[in-house]
Protein backbone atom coordinates (compact mmCIF):
# COMPACT_ATOMS: atom_id res chain seq x y z
CA UNK A 1 0.00 0.00 0.00
CA UNK A 2 1.19 3.14 -0.66
CA UNK A 3 0.02 5.46 2.67
CA UNK A 4 0.25 9.03 3.18
CA UNK A 5 0.11 10.09 6.56
CA UNK A 6 -0.20 13.34 8.56
CA UNK A 7 0.57 13.44 11.88
CA UNK A 8 2.90 15.24 14.55
CA UNK A 9 6.60 13.38 13.57
CA UNK A 10 7.72 13.98 17.24
CA UNK A 11 4.78 11.79 18.61
CA UNK A 12 6.04 8.57 19.77
CA UNK A 13 2.55 7.06 19.74
CA UNK A 14 2.27 8.19 15.92
CA UNK A 15 6.42 6.73 15.54
CA UNK A 16 5.12 3.34 17.04
CA UNK A 17 1.97 2.89 14.40
CA UNK A 18 4.12 3.92 11.35
CA UNK A 19 7.07 2.09 11.75
CA UNK A 20 5.13 -1.11 11.55
CA UNK A 21 4.24 0.13 8.06
CA UNK A 22 7.48 0.72 6.80
CA UNK A 23 8.85 -2.16 8.40
CA UNK A 24 6.18 -4.36 6.43
CA UNK A 25 7.33 -3.08 3.07
CA UNK A 26 4.46 -0.52 2.41
CA UNK A 27 5.32 2.92 1.00
CA UNK A 28 5.02 5.01 3.89
CA UNK A 29 5.09 9.16 3.20
CA UNK A 30 4.66 11.93 6.05
CA UNK A 31 2.79 15.45 7.18
CA UNK A 32 4.18 16.67 9.86
CA UNK A 33 2.52 19.02 11.36
CA UNK A 34 6.01 19.93 13.55
CA UNK A 35 8.86 20.07 12.77
CA UNK A 36 10.88 16.46 13.91
CA UNK A 37 13.85 14.56 13.90
CA UNK A 38 13.21 10.69 13.64
CA UNK A 39 15.31 7.43 12.42
CA UNK A 40 12.20 5.86 10.72
CA UNK A 41 12.83 5.96 6.41
CA UNK A 42 9.87 7.35 5.23
CA UNK A 43 9.39 7.73 1.35
CA UNK A 44 8.81 11.21 1.75
CA UNK A 45 8.63 13.61 4.57
CA UNK A 46 7.86 17.14 4.65
CA UNK A 47 6.54 19.82 7.37
CA UNK A 48 3.14 21.55 6.82
CA UNK A 49 2.23 23.90 10.28
CA UNK A 50 -0.85 24.41 11.45
CA UNK A 51 -2.38 26.05 14.29
CA UNK A 52 0.67 27.47 15.24
CA UNK A 53 2.60 24.54 15.82
CA UNK A 54 5.82 26.04 14.38
CA UNK A 55 5.78 29.40 16.22
CA UNK A 56 4.76 28.04 19.31
CA UNK A 57 7.61 26.01 19.22
CA UNK A 58 10.07 28.25 19.03
CA UNK A 59 8.42 30.05 21.39
CA UNK A 60 8.38 27.24 23.97
CA UNK A 61 12.33 26.77 23.49
CA UNK A 62 12.99 30.40 24.16
CA UNK A 63 10.63 31.17 26.82
CA UNK A 64 11.65 28.08 28.63
CA UNK A 65 8.04 25.81 27.92
CA UNK A 66 8.49 24.39 30.99
CA UNK A 67 7.28 28.07 32.79
CA UNK A 68 3.80 27.73 35.15
CA UNK A 69 1.15 28.32 33.02
CA UNK A 70 3.04 28.65 29.94
CA UNK A 71 1.24 25.23 28.32
CA UNK A 72 -2.45 26.06 29.52
CA UNK A 73 -1.55 29.59 27.47
CA UNK A 74 -0.70 27.67 24.08
CA UNK A 75 -3.03 25.20 24.31
CA UNK A 76 -5.95 27.85 24.31
CA UNK A 77 -4.18 30.03 21.26
CA UNK A 78 -4.29 26.55 19.50
CA UNK A 79 -8.11 25.77 20.29
CA UNK A 80 -9.48 29.30 20.24
CA UNK A 81 -7.46 30.87 16.89
CA UNK A 82 -5.60 27.50 15.40
CA UNK A 83 -8.75 26.71 13.52
CA UNK A 84 -8.15 29.92 11.30
CA UNK A 85 -4.98 28.08 10.13
CA UNK A 86 -6.84 25.37 8.74
CA UNK A 87 -7.61 26.40 4.97
CA UNK A 88 -4.50 27.41 4.12
CA UNK A 89 -2.56 24.11 5.84
CA UNK A 90 -5.61 22.04 3.70
CA UNK A 91 -4.14 23.70 0.65
CA UNK A 92 -0.85 22.92 0.86
CA UNK A 93 -1.39 19.26 2.26
CA UNK A 94 -4.45 18.92 -0.94
CA UNK A 95 -1.30 19.52 -3.39
CA UNK A 96 0.87 17.11 -1.34
CA UNK A 97 -1.96 14.52 -1.84
CA UNK A 98 -1.82 15.08 -5.57
CA UNK A 99 1.83 14.84 -5.80
CA UNK A 100 1.41 11.65 -3.59
CA UNK A 101 -1.45 10.00 -5.32
CA UNK A 102 -2.22 7.69 -1.93
CA UNK A 103 -3.85 4.59 -1.64
CA UNK A 104 -5.06 5.81 1.41
CA UNK A 105 -4.71 9.29 3.41
CA UNK A 106 -4.37 8.79 8.00
CA UNK A 107 -4.90 11.50 10.03
CA UNK A 108 -3.78 10.50 13.62
CA UNK A 109 -5.50 12.95 15.74
CA UNK A 110 -8.72 15.18 15.07
CA UNK A 111 -7.19 18.66 16.01
CA UNK A 112 -5.53 19.64 13.62
CA UNK A 113 -4.11 16.89 11.41
CA UNK A 114 -7.68 15.46 10.55
CA UNK A 115 -9.03 18.99 10.17
CA UNK A 116 -6.61 19.81 7.54
CA UNK A 117 -7.10 16.33 6.41
CA UNK A 118 -10.70 16.74 5.48
CA UNK A 119 -10.42 20.53 4.79
CA UNK A 120 -7.84 19.30 2.26
CA UNK A 121 -11.12 17.66 0.41
CA UNK A 122 -9.46 14.86 -1.22
CA UNK A 123 -11.04 11.97 -3.74
CA UNK A 124 -8.37 9.55 -1.73
CA UNK A 125 -9.92 7.14 0.89
CA UNK A 126 -9.58 8.67 4.54
CA UNK A 127 -8.58 7.37 7.74
CA UNK A 128 -8.48 9.50 10.86
CA UNK A 129 -7.52 8.29 14.16
CA UNK A 130 -9.43 9.87 17.70
CA UNK A 131 -6.86 10.06 20.34
CA UNK A 132 -8.26 10.40 24.03
CA UNK A 133 -9.16 13.92 24.13
CA UNK A 134 -10.25 14.91 21.00
CA UNK A 135 -14.32 14.37 22.01
CA UNK A 136 -13.74 15.28 25.56
CA UNK A 137 -11.36 18.09 26.13
CA UNK A 138 -10.90 19.72 22.98
CA UNK A 139 -14.17 19.56 20.30
CA UNK A 140 -16.35 21.70 22.34
CA UNK A 141 -14.03 24.18 23.52
CA UNK A 142 -14.75 26.79 20.95
CA UNK A 143 -17.15 27.28 18.11
CA UNK A 144 -14.95 26.44 15.43
CA UNK A 145 -13.36 23.71 16.95
CA UNK A 146 -17.04 21.71 17.19
CA UNK A 147 -17.70 22.98 13.05
CA UNK A 148 -13.90 21.52 12.36
CA UNK A 149 -14.34 18.41 14.53
CA UNK A 150 -17.66 17.86 12.89
CA UNK A 151 -16.71 18.52 9.20
CA UNK A 152 -14.12 15.81 9.96
CA UNK A 153 -16.29 13.01 10.87
CA UNK A 154 -18.08 13.55 8.41
CA UNK A 155 -15.48 13.76 5.71
CA UNK A 156 -13.56 10.76 7.13
CA UNK A 157 -14.39 6.65 5.50
CA UNK A 158 -13.41 5.19 8.97
CA UNK A 159 -12.05 5.65 12.45
CA UNK A 160 -9.45 4.55 14.23
CA UNK A 161 -10.29 5.27 18.29
CA UNK A 162 -8.51 3.95 20.91
CA UNK A 163 -11.69 3.11 23.19
CA UNK A 164 -15.23 2.09 23.31
CA UNK A 165 -16.22 5.24 24.70
CA UNK A 166 -14.86 7.35 21.76
CA UNK A 167 -16.36 4.85 19.64
CA UNK A 168 -20.03 6.26 20.90
CA UNK A 169 -19.13 9.54 21.16
CA UNK A 170 -17.75 9.52 17.28
CA UNK A 171 -21.80 8.37 16.28
CA UNK A 172 -23.26 11.42 18.59
CA UNK A 173 -20.93 14.32 17.18
CA UNK A 174 -21.72 12.81 13.67
CA UNK A 175 -20.35 10.30 12.06
CA UNK A 176 -22.33 8.01 10.33
CA UNK A 177 -23.56 4.47 11.26
CA UNK A 178 -22.56 2.91 7.88
CA UNK A 179 -18.64 4.22 8.38
CA UNK A 180 -16.71 1.65 10.12
CA UNK A 181 -15.42 2.74 13.37
CA UNK A 182 -12.05 -0.07 14.42
CA UNK A 183 -10.99 0.15 18.25
CA UNK A 184 -7.33 -0.58 18.08
CA UNK A 185 -4.65 0.95 21.48
CA UNK A 186 -3.75 4.44 19.58
CA UNK A 187 -0.16 3.41 19.72
CA UNK A 188 -0.22 0.09 18.47
CA UNK A 189 -0.16 -1.84 21.59
CA UNK A 190 2.94 -3.28 23.66
CA UNK A 191 5.94 -4.50 22.24
CA UNK A 192 6.41 -7.62 24.25
CA UNK A 193 10.32 -7.53 23.76
CA UNK A 194 10.36 -3.83 25.61
CA UNK A 195 7.13 -4.19 27.93
CA UNK A 196 7.02 -7.60 30.11
CA UNK A 197 7.51 -9.24 33.23
CA UNK A 198 10.83 -9.05 35.04
CA UNK A 199 12.91 -12.18 34.22
CA UNK A 200 14.94 -13.94 36.83
CA UNK A 201 18.60 -13.09 34.95
CA UNK A 202 17.82 -9.52 35.03
CA UNK A 203 20.15 -7.51 36.72
CA UNK A 204 19.25 -4.00 38.53
CA UNK A 205 22.53 -2.39 38.06
CA UNK A 206 23.44 -3.82 34.84
CA UNK A 207 20.70 -2.90 33.22
CA UNK A 208 20.55 0.33 34.41
CA UNK A 209 24.40 1.35 34.12
CA UNK A 210 25.22 4.27 32.29
CA UNK A 211 21.46 5.22 31.74
CA UNK A 212 19.39 7.71 33.94
CA UNK A 213 17.78 5.01 35.76
CA UNK A 214 21.17 4.41 38.03
CA UNK A 215 19.99 7.21 40.25
CA UNK A 216 17.00 4.59 41.29
CA UNK A 217 17.23 3.23 45.29
CA UNK A 218 18.41 -0.07 45.43
CA UNK A 219 15.39 -0.42 48.09
CA UNK A 220 12.29 0.77 48.80
CA UNK A 221 8.94 1.08 46.93
CA UNK A 222 9.55 3.04 43.61
CA UNK A 223 6.10 4.93 42.10
CA UNK A 224 5.83 6.14 39.09
CA UNK A 225 4.19 9.18 37.00
CA UNK A 226 4.87 8.60 33.62
CA UNK A 227 2.35 10.99 32.35
CA UNK A 228 4.71 14.57 32.26
CA UNK A 229 2.92 18.21 32.10
CA UNK A 230 -0.62 17.92 30.23
CA UNK A 231 -3.60 20.47 31.10
CA UNK A 232 -5.80 17.43 31.97
CA UNK A 233 -3.20 15.50 34.27
CA UNK A 234 -3.48 16.46 38.08
CA UNK A 235 0.43 16.65 38.91
CA UNK A 236 -0.84 19.04 41.72
CA UNK A 237 -2.62 16.35 42.99
CA UNK A 238 0.52 13.68 42.52
CA UNK A 239 2.79 15.79 44.33
CA UNK A 240 0.47 16.96 47.12
CA UNK A 241 -0.26 13.34 47.84
CA UNK A 242 3.32 12.28 48.63
CA UNK A 243 3.93 13.66 52.29
CA UNK A 244 0.84 11.64 52.94
CA UNK A 245 2.70 8.29 51.70
CA UNK A 246 5.28 9.41 52.94
CA UNK A 247 4.24 9.73 56.46
CA UNK A 248 3.66 6.18 56.55
CA UNK A 249 6.00 4.79 53.86
CA UNK A 250 8.78 6.90 54.50
CA UNK A 251 11.13 4.45 52.15
CA UNK A 252 8.79 5.50 48.89
CA UNK A 253 9.95 6.82 46.17
CA UNK A 254 9.07 8.75 43.30
CA UNK A 255 10.34 9.04 39.81
CA UNK A 256 9.07 11.17 37.24
CA UNK A 257 9.93 10.79 33.53
CA UNK A 258 10.14 14.04 31.36
CA UNK A 259 10.01 16.52 34.61
CA UNK A 260 13.82 17.05 34.73
CA UNK A 261 14.29 20.36 35.08
CA UNK A 262 10.63 21.22 34.82
CA UNK A 263 10.23 24.64 37.03
CA UNK A 264 6.29 23.35 38.06
CA UNK A 265 7.73 20.23 39.30
CA UNK A 266 10.69 21.47 41.22
CA UNK A 267 8.31 24.19 42.52
CA UNK A 268 5.99 21.56 44.36
CA UNK A 269 9.23 19.67 45.75
CA UNK A 270 10.41 22.59 47.41
CA UNK A 271 7.19 23.55 48.79
CA UNK A 272 6.63 20.15 50.16
CA UNK A 273 9.87 19.51 51.29
CA UNK A 274 10.06 16.31 49.38
CA UNK A 275 13.55 16.60 47.55
CA UNK A 276 15.16 13.44 49.31
CA UNK A 277 12.34 11.37 47.81
CA UNK A 278 11.14 12.50 43.89
CA UNK A 279 13.55 11.86 41.31
CA UNK A 280 12.76 13.93 38.22
CA UNK A 281 14.28 12.41 35.05
CA UNK A 282 14.80 13.71 31.21
CA UNK A 283 12.17 11.80 28.90
CA UNK A 284 13.27 7.96 28.41
CA UNK A 285 13.60 5.34 25.85
CA UNK A 286 10.76 2.91 25.64
CA UNK A 287 13.68 0.49 26.64
CA UNK A 288 14.12 3.11 29.76
CA UNK A 289 10.74 3.15 30.29
CA UNK A 290 10.30 -1.12 30.38
CA UNK A 291 13.51 -1.26 32.88
CA UNK A 292 11.12 1.58 35.19
CA UNK A 293 8.05 -0.15 34.91
CA UNK A 294 10.33 -3.52 35.92
CA UNK A 295 11.99 -1.92 38.84
CA UNK A 296 8.53 0.35 40.19
CA UNK A 297 5.68 -1.22 41.88
CA UNK A 298 3.10 1.53 41.40
CA UNK A 299 2.65 3.50 38.40
CA UNK A 300 -0.18 6.61 38.91
CA UNK A 301 -2.01 8.55 36.26
CA UNK A 302 -3.58 11.40 38.11
CA UNK A 303 -5.98 12.10 34.76
CA UNK A 304 -9.11 14.04 34.51
CA UNK A 305 -9.25 13.21 30.75
CA UNK A 306 -7.76 10.09 28.97
CA UNK A 307 -8.35 7.92 26.33
CA UNK A 308 -6.50 4.55 26.45
CA UNK A 309 -2.58 6.35 27.67
CA UNK A 310 0.14 3.94 25.49
CA UNK A 311 2.39 4.03 29.44
CA UNK A 312 -0.92 2.41 30.69
CA UNK A 313 -0.88 -0.41 28.74
CA UNK A 314 3.36 -0.74 29.14
CA UNK A 315 3.36 -0.58 32.76
CA UNK A 316 0.44 -3.46 32.91
CA UNK A 317 2.71 -5.69 31.14
CA UNK A 318 5.36 -4.77 32.93
CA UNK A 319 3.31 -6.38 36.23
CA UNK A 320 3.71 -2.23 37.41
CA UNK A 321 0.47 -2.34 39.18
CA UNK A 322 -1.63 0.49 38.04
CA UNK A 323 -3.41 3.59 39.63
CA UNK A 324 -5.39 6.21 37.57
CA UNK A 325 -8.39 8.64 37.09
CA UNK A 326 -11.72 6.74 37.67
CA UNK A 327 -12.25 7.27 33.79
CA UNK A 328 -15.09 5.37 31.60
CA UNK A 329 -12.27 4.81 28.98
CA UNK A 330 -9.91 3.20 31.51
CA UNK A 331 -12.28 1.34 33.40
CA UNK A 332 -12.05 -0.49 29.82
CA UNK A 333 -8.71 -1.67 31.15
CA UNK A 334 -9.29 -2.01 35.01
CA UNK A 335 -11.41 -3.98 37.19
CA UNK A 336 -11.12 -1.32 40.23
CA UNK A 337 -9.61 -3.22 43.20
CA UNK A 338 -8.85 -6.49 40.86
CA UNK A 339 -6.02 -5.46 38.77
CA UNK A 340 -5.98 -1.98 39.07
CA UNK A 341 -7.23 1.20 41.52
CA UNK A 342 -9.70 3.65 40.15
CA UNK A 343 -9.68 7.50 42.18
CA UNK A 344 -10.71 10.80 42.06
CA UNK A 345 -7.54 12.52 40.53
CA UNK A 346 -9.02 15.38 42.25
CA UNK A 347 -7.99 14.45 45.49
CA UNK A 348 -4.44 13.87 47.06
CA UNK A 349 -5.85 11.87 50.17
CA UNK A 350 -7.79 9.44 47.96
CA UNK A 351 -4.58 9.10 45.86
CA UNK A 352 -2.14 8.69 49.13
CA UNK A 353 -4.46 5.66 50.55
CA UNK A 354 -4.82 3.91 47.23
CA UNK A 355 -0.63 3.98 47.07
CA UNK A 356 -0.53 3.29 50.50
CA UNK A 357 -2.80 -0.12 50.09
CA UNK A 358 -1.01 -1.44 47.28
CA UNK A 359 2.05 -0.95 49.25
CA UNK A 360 0.50 -3.26 52.22
CA UNK A 361 -0.90 -5.93 49.74
CA UNK A 362 1.16 -7.95 48.01
CA UNK A 363 -1.33 -10.32 47.53
CA UNK A 364 -3.05 -8.19 45.30
CA UNK A 365 0.09 -6.64 43.35
CA UNK A 366 0.73 -10.51 42.88
CA UNK A 367 -2.84 -11.26 41.19
CA UNK A 368 -3.23 -8.01 39.30
CA UNK A 369 0.80 -8.71 37.52
CA UNK A 370 -0.54 -12.14 36.61
CA UNK A 371 -3.93 -10.53 35.30
CA UNK A 372 -2.62 -8.02 33.57
CA UNK A 373 0.03 -9.89 31.88
CA UNK A 374 -2.73 -12.16 30.26
CA UNK A 375 -5.00 -8.98 29.62
CA UNK A 376 -2.18 -7.63 27.62
CA UNK A 377 -1.46 -10.38 25.67
CA UNK A 378 -5.32 -10.86 24.57
CA UNK A 379 -5.77 -7.42 23.62
CA UNK A 380 -2.94 -5.65 22.95
CA UNK A 381 0.13 -6.98 21.73
CA UNK A 382 1.38 -5.09 19.04
CA UNK A 383 1.77 -7.28 16.23
CA UNK A 384 -1.70 -8.75 16.79
CA UNK A 385 -3.09 -4.76 16.96
CA UNK A 386 -0.92 -3.52 13.95
CA UNK A 387 -1.88 -6.73 11.73
CA UNK A 388 -5.55 -5.89 12.68
CA UNK A 389 -4.72 -2.17 11.60
CA UNK A 390 -3.45 -3.50 8.08
CA UNK A 391 -6.25 -4.93 7.39
CA UNK A 392 -8.45 -1.96 8.31
CA UNK A 393 -6.47 -0.27 5.99
CA UNK A 394 -7.13 -3.14 3.01
CA UNK A 395 -10.90 -2.56 3.77
CA UNK A 396 -11.04 0.93 3.52
CA UNK A 397 -8.78 0.99 0.42
CA UNK A 398 -11.42 -1.79 -1.12
CA UNK A 399 -14.63 0.18 -0.47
Amino acid sequence: MRLLFIADGRSPTATNWMSFFIEAGHEVHLISTFPFDSILRFRSEIVIPVAFSASLRRVARKENKRAPGGYKLRSKIRDWFGPLTVGTAARMVSDRMEAVAPDLVHAMRIPFEGMIGAAANSHFPFAVSVWGNDFTLHAAVSPWMKKLTRHTLQTANALHVDCLRDKRLAREWGFADEKEIVVLPGGGGVKEDVFHLAEDSEKYLSANKDTPLERLPVKGSIIVNPRGFRTYVRNDVFFQSIPHILEKMPNTFFVCPSMENDSRAEGWIMRLGIEESVLLLPPLTAQQMGLLFRQAMITVSPTEHDGTPNTLLEAMACGCFPIAGDLESIREWIDNGVNGLLVNAADPGELAEAVLRVIGDPELRSSAAMRNKNLIQEKARYADVMHEAEAFYSRIIGQ
